[in-house]
């Protein structure tokens, strides 16, 4: 089999994917800092993400090294899987932070791990539902002519992923909207209980990085959830590569958004990296909740 380029970079992007990811799953794991139900979540979606990286090296080799069908199958499984599974954790996310502005007072408490929980059971129990449908017989192998933009998923298949991330982006969106709304309502209130004038630095600030978020993931994965309902089975191959690797690539940005960004992982990475052979760094201290 010709080696294709885009598998190349298909499988290069998934080596970096996993190898990031990887990271966060062990400093996560590693330190018992990160125990609370927004870094349990971050968890969850550095998993996911890992999982699609070592997905996209497997497919790499199980299709010019060890072309067999069964074993196709089961990577497109586990794809199908670990992208879910990272949407939906996205979705995770951006849920839990609404409710820690919606309900300040009461989000350190039992109830919230609870919840945390039954979201993780909710996210993971749905996506290894998604990805088992290929494998289970829901596949276009012995039906060509009903083969989606991605082999061996059947267009139907597709459609119902691609709808769900439609429905997915529409959920974030309300609820991006939503937390812009509290942010701004809260910087003024705390403006005008200090006579100041000079809060919208700190609510343009959020909201930049509210539209970074959405935006981030709207153009790694619109392309691909509308080509996949509008494209067909016999559309050139370089239609469904171009919107692909944007989606995959999906996966290496979360890690830079959620958790990089964080002060206390950066804290936490820099004392995992040098122990106490290096000086601690002045990192100021930000809330869980912060992207």
């Amino acid at each position: 089999l010709a080696l294709n380029p885009w598998d190349v970079v298909l499988c290069v992007s998934g080596t970096i994917i996993s190898c990031e990811n990887a990271v966060v799953v062990v400093l996560i794991c590693h330190s018992p800092a990160f125990r609370a139900p927004t870094f349990l979540l971050i968890g969850s979606l550095a998993t996911a993400d890992l999982l699609a990286g070592v997905g996209l090296l497997l497919h790499f080799a199980f299709v010019y090294f060890v072309p067999w069908e069964a074993l196709s199958l089961l990577t497109v499984g586990l794809l199908v899987t670990s992208f879910t599974a990272s949407v939906s954790s996205l979705l995770a996310i951006t849920i839990d932070r609404y409710l820690s502005l919606c309900n300040a007072l009461t989000y350190h408490s039992a109830r919230t791990v609870t919840r945390t929980y039954i979201m993780l059971l909710l996210t993971w129990g749905a996506s290894i539902c998604y990805g088992l449908l290929p494998v289970m017989g829901w596949n276009c192998l012995e039906e060509p002519s009903a083969c989606s933009v991605v082999r061996p998923l059947s267009r139907s298949h597709l459609a119902l992923l691609c709808a769900s991330l439609l429905a997915v982006f529409a959920a974030l969106l309300q609820l991006y909207v939503q937390i812009c709304r509290i942010v701004c309502r809260h910087a003024q209130q705390i403006a005008v209980q200090r006579h100041l004038l000079a809060s919208s630095h700190c609510t343009r600030k959020g909201i930049a990085t509210l539209a970074v978020t959405l935006g981030t993931f709207g153009c790694c994965w619109l392309p691909f959830a509308v080509y996949g309902l509008l494209g067909h089975g016999g559309s050139p191959a370089l239609y469904a590569y171009a919107t692909l690797l944007p989606a995959a690539h999906s996966s290496l940005l979360n890690p830079v958004i959620y958790a990089f960004r964080n002060r206390r992982v950066q804290r936490e990475l820099w004392a995992l990296c040098c122990g106490c052979l290096c000086p601690a760094l002045p990192f100021p201290s930000r809330s869980p909740s912060d992207v």
